[in-house]
């Protein structure tokens, strides 16, 4: 049983009025028909372009959405009892109980997720109290424990301080110290190395490496950097546009790319035989307002092997090797349905 399965989620938003024409759409899809699973233990890379709906799928998984969007499909989550809970139809107080605990998330910006006027170690005893239900000494006692698990040196001093007296990295530590105080059993990771440097990026990876060794935690990692995702995950899923276009095994991914948008992103990625006296490969192109997306392929109009039937409609999601699967009729022929 996989501890989370995601099946068929759509997120969607109402378009503006003043922008609606009789050949505009009435909603905007931001994320279309996505479907994954992540078993105990497991990490799951998950890869795009800024657009693509990454960070809309993890705050649809964990209730954050904002107001405006609407969310369907099913996502399951198995609790601890070995229950799989429905997280979309579950009421808003079993939701809480599960956000933080069962399933954790690091925001993508240390900075502005954390709250300026608070103590780092008073924000994290609070995620502790709000489940555990304990007192001030056990939380704080708690919360600097998480600090310590996290490789915050001093942490008993380091938890009397505010955000902005931590560095970037610090804060980022702070951050996954928050979320796994409570022991969850996901931890959804939006883009925890973005504004760090090489060197505290590496050791952040090595952290999570850590934790996710000592307490089995099976996450959810968001980038949009392929190096950093060929690093962390077992499995890959590539978005566009917010659809699912390529999803296998690391090894499929990284070796065996078949969608055209895959291979792209691939060889943009400089390696050791890059040759330094040549430019980078490139996609021409960018990624289209959701205003404007196409009738058919969301690729397109930027694939240089499309063909007449890419534009009249999406193509189906099909499996071309045991669990690897590709959303493209160019190189996985037509389907057999």
């Amino acid at each position: 049983m996989s501890l989370l399965e995601v099946q068929n989620l759509t997120v969607e938003f109402p378009a503006r009025e003043q922008a609606s024409t009789p050949l505009s759409p009435q909603t905007l899809v931001a994320v279309r028909e996505l479907s994954f699973t992540i078993a105990a233990g497991e990490v799951l890379g998950l890869v795009g372009e800024s657009g693509s709906g990454k960070s809309l799928t993890a705050l649809a998984l964990m209730r954050l959405l904002p107001g405006a969007a609407r969310a369907r499909g099913d996502i399951y989550f198995t609790n601890g009892s070995g229950v799989a809970q429905p997280l979309l139809k579950i009421g808003e107080d079993e939701m809480r109980r599960l956000r933080g605990a069962r399933l954790a998330m690091i925001f993508q910006e240390p900075m502005t997720a954390l709250n300026p006027v608070m103590r780092v170690g008073d924000q994290i005893a609070e995620a502790f109290a709000i489940h555990s239900k304990v007192g001030k000494k056990q939380a704080w006692d708690r919360a600097v424990e998480a600090m310590q698990e996290v490789a915050i040196q001093d942490a008993s001093r380091r938890a009397r301080d505010y955000p902005h007296q931590l560095s970037g990295g610090m804060r980022q530590r702070v951050m996954i110290a928050m979320a796994i105080v409570n022991r969850p059993q996901l931890l959804i990771a939006d883009e925890p190395t973005t504004a760090l440097d090489v060197t505290i990026q590496a050791q952040i990876l090595e952290l999570l490496g850590h934790l996710r060794e000592k307490f089995g935690l099976a996450m959810l990692f968001i980038s949009h950097d392929l190096a950093v995702i060929s690093q962390v995950a077992d499995r890959v899923a590539v978005m566009y546009l917010g659809n699912l276009v390529e999803l296998g095994s690391k090894r499929d991914i990284f070796q065996s790319a078949i969608h055209p948008y895959t291979r792209g992103l691939l060889n943009a990625m400089p390696t050791l035989k890059t040759e330094r006296d040549q430019p980078l490969k490139t996609i021409e192109g960018t990624v289209p307002p959701l205003h404007a997306s196409p009738p058919g392929c969301p690729f397109e109009p930027r694939c240089e092997l499309r063909v007449n039937d890419c534009s009249r409609g999406l193509p189906a999601l099909r499996e071309v090797g045991p669990g690897h699967w590709a959303r493209c009729p160019v190189v996985t022929g037509p389907s057999t349905s």
